[in-house]
């Protein structure tokens, strides 16, 4: 009889660090499950952030590069219409200088010598070329 309850006593024994090491192991595999879990939701978290985060690059990179043909075709196309608004008045002020030399070479001819009006014509052209000159040198800055 005595021999019974020590059989007793050694496979009760047996049974709970059995059912210890299975709890404890099934502990570990719980935890380690876990910890790939984690692992795999941070590297996915990671990797579509930077998946998201090149898709906007190439986005912004695309739209600025539009935006910034835009401003210079806008550009350009504002220096032309300028360059041709001061080569049109460069050549309505070259057409004035012109008749205004004929018409001082016509009066110079007709006029004598103590009369005023070569004077006046001298000195509307010089505040022609004046004008001219001007025009000129906005132009050069332009370019």
């Amino acid at each position: 009889m005595n021999d019974l309850p020590l059989e007793r006593t050694s496979s009760a024994a047996y049974g709970k660090t059995s059912r210890q090491q299975r709890s404890g192991r099934s502990f570990a595999v719980f935890v380690i499950v876990w910890i790939v879990l984690i692992s795999a939701g941070a590297a996915g978290a990671k990797w579509y952030t930077d998946q998201l985060q090149r898709k906007i690059s190439a986005d912004l990179e695309r739209q600025t590069a539009a935006q910034i043909s835009a401003m210079q075709k806008d550009y350009e196309g504002r220096i032309a219409k300028l360059e041709s608004s001061y080569k049109d008045d460069l050549a309505k002020l070259e057409s004035k200088v012109d008749a205004l030399n004929e018409l001082l070479t016509f009066a110079k001819d007709n006029a004598d010598s103590k009369t005023d009006n070569s004077n006046k014509l001298y000195t509307q052209l010089n505040e022609v070329k004046k004008q001219l000159n001007e025009l000129k040198k906005n132009m050069d800055v332009l370019k």
